[in-house]
């Protein structure tokens, strides 16, 4: 009789439950090592311990284990220490009320700025009366006093205020009844 396919030589079961045994001997000196390193990170033990784990899974792919595993746990967790410190350097909590680094030349916010003003224009265009003109006059990049703006399109300085409002509130309620309410996705149905 033939012993089955699927049963190992004795040879490779017991290469293979050697590996196995080493592994669980370093557990206990990896999470030791990493607790051990952790706080003067400024890390986890537990995000340190995954790291040096992942090391010694890349390197069972490639090299194999190493000779002298001891050593090579603490090398490797001092390597992972100084990563984590380099990280913690470089890296910066992004707070929700301001946008990370200058937002302001970042070229997503450009483009957007450019189709918001492209937008506002569209809409003072289509204003009734002299709002057009007025609040084209407001928008003008160079920034124009009401003394400038009320020369230019020949109206007392006193008047620009009220008709800014008037105009800004039909602005405002024109722009309100355009903006469509998006649609409920998911749970919200």
């Amino acid at each position: 009789m033939t012993p089955p396919d699927h049963v190992p030589a004795a040879g490779a079961r017991t290469a293979r439950d050697g590996a196995r045994v080493a592994l669980h001997s370093l557990h206990a000196l990896v999470r030791a090592e990493a607790g051990a390193e952790a706080e003067a990170a400024g890390t986890e033990a537990a995000d340190l311990e995954q790291s040096v784990w992942l090391r010694l899974l890349e390197r069972r792919r490639g090299p194999g284990l190493p000779t002298d595993p001891v050593r090579w746990v603490r090398a490797a967790v001092r390597t992972e220490v100084r990563a984590a410190r380099r990280r913690i350097r470089r890296e910066r909590a992004y707070t929700a009320g301001e946008p990370p680094g200058d937002w302001a030349s970042w070229p997503e916010r450009i483009a957007v700025g450019a189709d918001e003003r492209r937008a506002l224009r569209a809409a003072v265009g289509r204003l009734p009366g002299e709002c057009p003109r007025l609040l084209q006059a407001m928008l003008a990049p160079h920034d124009p006093t009401y003394r400038e703006i009320a020369g230019e399109l020949g109206m007392s300085q006193g008047s620009l205020g009220p008709m800014r409002s008037r105009c800004l509130g039909c602005l405002r309620r024109m722009l309100t009844a355009e903006v469509v309410a998006p649609e409920l996705r998911g749970m919200e149905r």
